[in-house]
């Protein structure tokens, strides 16, 4: 097991990579966590739980919401949690939403830390401090910015992945790789997604890198003001297009991604939208795919990032370089109608 203790701004969080599951008793109190996980988690891996006081929701995108919030706090006013109560979620990034969030809320705040058990979670999810839920089509409306105490790495869960969960953590590497890293682009051009599967080594590094990488940037930019906001280049059309049509994560940020290189082509010059679409069909996910445009632009005009008739937009100048500029938001229904 490796531990960093990472600061941020008004608070710190241990890392533990290369862990185990059974090291969050010497992390945490037992006697007073409260783990919140999911449905499949718990099923796929019981003997992990035992002895813990659980909370089990049921799993995906479309329960991350107000109504699954409140299920939790009734469910901890009946365990007796007081203020010294510690939340521990156990799952993907549905969960670690959630639970970060309803730890920001009940009684005002409690400590929470992280069990990350998808490759999202791993590189992307579970770090930052951004927790919250959806309201109808709009993702992430409601939240909080406020950092885990702790993420424990146990990479035996991802022996249970399904294979989209591959591809949504893919996608969010290759996005790091577009925006900041183009060494890390060409090894995935390199390498097929089964090399990682099959290689351990492979993969530790490939997730440690990549929770570097959004540690060091939500580091400089806790609360978005600045060089974070690069870590959304896709997630603008991608969020909307991610519950309007009920895709995956991953395959609604691999389809922003290639649109915002359009969107990029026109409006810096960038010239490499095929390569970025040919890494991600070759790590199982969707480039293009067609959708109602008004829908989209609808969810838009709503997006956290809008002020008034402009969007604060991640574009690439050329891979390994991204810029943010407010564009408004008729010009990328214009651009977006044509692709």
């Amino acid at each position: 097991m490796n531990k960093h203790s990472i600061k941020f701004s008004g608070s710190s969080a241990d890392y533990f990579f290369n862990g185990r599951f059974s090291l969050l008793k010497k992390i945490t109190d037992k006697n007073r966590s409260i783990i919140v996980t999911d449905a499949n988690v718990y099923r796929l891996h019981p003997q992990k739980f035992s002895g813990w006081n659980c909370i089990v929701l049921k799993p995906g995108e479309r329960f991350k919401v107000q109504s699954t919030v409140d299920s939790i706090i009734e469910q901890l006013i009946k365990m007796e949690a007081d203020r010294q109560s510690i939340l521990v979620g156990v799952g993907g990034g549905v969960v670690t939403d959630i639970t970060g969030y309803v730890a920001a809320v009940y009684m005002r705040g409690l400590r929470f830390g992280f069990v990350p058990t998808t490759l999202l979670g791993m590189v992307d999810a579970s770090i930052g401090g951004k927790n919250g839920i959806d309201v109808g089509v709009y993702k992430n409306l409601v939240g909080t910015i406020r950092q885990p105490s702790f993420i424990l790495y146990d990479d035996q869960f991802l022996e249970t992945l399904p294979a989209i969960e591959w591809s949504n953590g893919f996608a969010e590497i290759i996005k790091h790789a577009c925006i900041a890293d183009i060494s890390l682009f060409r090894k995935l051009e390199r390498h097929e997604r089964d090399s990682f599967l099959r290689n351990n080594r492979l993969l530790t590094e490939l997730i440690v890198k990549n929770a570097f990488f959004k540690t060091k940037t939500v580091q400089a930019d806790e609360f978005e003001k600045g060089p974070r906001r690069l870590l959304n280049f896709g997630h603008t059309i991608g969020h909307a297009l991610e519950n309007l049509y009920e895709l995956s994560h991953g395959q609604a940020i691999a389809i922003g991604m290639v649109l915002a290189c359009h969107i990029s082509e026109r409006v810096t010059g960038f010239r490499e939208t095929e390569r970025v679409a040919g890494i991600l069909e070759k790590f199982k996910l969707p480039p293009y795919a067609s959708f109602d445009v008004q829908k989209v632009m609808k969810v838009l005009r709503l997006d956290k990032k809008r002020e008034k008739k402009d969007i604060h937009f991640v574009l690439l100048e050329k891979l390994g370089s991204a810029i943010t500029k407010a564009l408004p938001l008729k010009k990328i229904e214009q651009i977006i109608s044509k692709i």
